[in-house]
């Protein structure tokens, strides 16, 4: 009798939960069986040799596991990304452009540093003022400060009105919750903590200045239409009515990364599209909190080029070997931001996990916004914005897609 073809897809979420014990953090999210996740905690510790060879086991029997082929093509993604972290894990020297096409099926460069100068120009033109055109953004951004107070009332304003426009757009389940907090001490702005059954955690890190005009991008990144709403459509859509059992674990460092923080930085556009200022600055208004949609919105599009820069400094500090001090001054020259936030900066990129992290920004955002400008002109935005909540879609189909036209 022939032997059974492996169930590729629960042993592959067998294989993140393992990673998981040698890099806590590394299952960002797990809405699975629990006494799967039980019986991965009882056994033997793993060693990353073990699970580098378990990711090329189960990557040579993707052919015969007899899956669909959008599914095969996610899973040999992730398990791409899966086996080179566990060379990273045992000591192997993997260069960082390498290390990130393994992880998220895109190559990276060095941005132009003429683009970034035009953006310079198109700002000073917007900004107020004279003098350096550093400290005039600076005085602008403080203009724009959330009173650490207003904060959570803030939040919770833009939530609920991101919420209602998310329902009647894409649609969400009528249980579905996010729980915010505030927290410190944190190299990142905002996480979101997904725990299943269409909840969320989303932790705002306090110890950073939050600008009532970046407060939208904030919670429609982490909420609506962001990460808690892939969440949810895809626990609904993928795990329980298409029993897909891959997407009960969310791994770090694969392409599903990518993909989920495009569309997350997409959000806002996704959601609100153009006039996102002056809806913003109505909501926060009735709040006493005040600022210049209209120029929020034009200085977001200005800089938005300047955006590539965090990953020009991952490229110098891991591909070029440049000291951390001078790569703080590129990203102060650049992003027009201080030395506290440039250091900030630095100390995510030189985490060993999330070292090569800022790429799901910087190229998720790139790619996934070319490809929703490649719609046909008959089609709206959230018609095409919703196969990137409900479809195992990766970085690989993304631009194969583009390039068919």
């Amino acid at each position: 009798m022939a032997a059974l073809p492996l169930d590729v897809p629960l042993e592959y979420v067998r294989l993140g939960l393992r990673f998981d014990r040698l890099e806590p953090g590394f299952v960002d999210a797990y809405t699975g069986d629990p006494r799967l996740r039980a019986e991965v905690g009882d056994e033997p510790a793993p060693t990353p040799a073990g699970l580098r060879d378990r990711a090329r086991a189960l990557l040579g029997e993707l052919d015969a596991a007899g899956l669909s082929a959008d599914r095969a093509d996610y899973l040999r993604g992730q398990l791409t990304g899966l086996e080179c972290t566990a060379r990273k894990m045992s000591g192997e020297p993997v260069g960082f452009v390498d290390e990130v096409r393994a992880y998220f099926q895109v190559d990276v460069e060095l941005g132009d540093e003429a683009v970034y100068a035009a953006a310079h120009a198109e700002l000073a033109a917007l900004l107020p003022g004279e003098g350096p055109l550093a400290e005039r953004y600076a005085a602008h951004r403080r203009r724009e400060e959330c009173p650490p107070a207003r904060l959570e009332s803030a939040v919770h304003a833009l939530s609920s009105a991101l919420r209602d426009r998310v329902r009647g757009q894409y649609g969400l389940p009528e249980v579905e919750t996010v729980r915010y907090e505030v927290v410190t001490d944190k190299p990142w702005s905002g996480f979101n903590y997904y725990e299943g059954d269409y909840r969320s955690r989303v932790a705002i890190n306090a110890d950073l200045p939050h600008r009532l005009s970046q407060l939208p991008h904030l919670v429609a990144h982490e909420s609506y239409p962001g990460h808690h709403t892939e969440h949810c459509r895809k626990e609904r859509g993928l795990v329980e009515r298409a029993a897909r059992v891959e997407h009960t674990v969310f791994l770090v460092n694969t392409p599903e990364c990518l993909m989920a923080e495009g569309l997350a930085d997409l959000g806002v556009q996704a959601s609100v599209g153009e006039g996102w200022g002056p809806w913003a600055e109505e909501i926060l208004g009735d709040l006493g909190l005040r600022f210049d949609g209209h120029l929020a919105e034009r200085l977001a599009a200005a800089a938005a080029p300047l955006g590539r820069v965090r990953q020009d400094a991952a490229v110098l500090l891991h591909d070029r070997g440049a000291d951390a001090d001078d790569v703080a001054a590129y990203i102060q020259r650049w992003s027009l931001v201080s030395e506290e936030r440039a250091r900030q900066q630095i100390r995510f990129l030189t985490d060993p996990l999330w070292r090569a992290y800022i790429s799901t920004y910087v190229e998720g955002f790139d790619l996934l916004s070319r490809w929703l400008a490649a719609r046909p002109s008959d089609q709206p935005v959230a018609d095409r914005f919703v196969r990137l909540l409900d479809e195992p879609l990766t970085p690989r189909a993304v631009a194969a897609e583009l390039r068919a036209g």
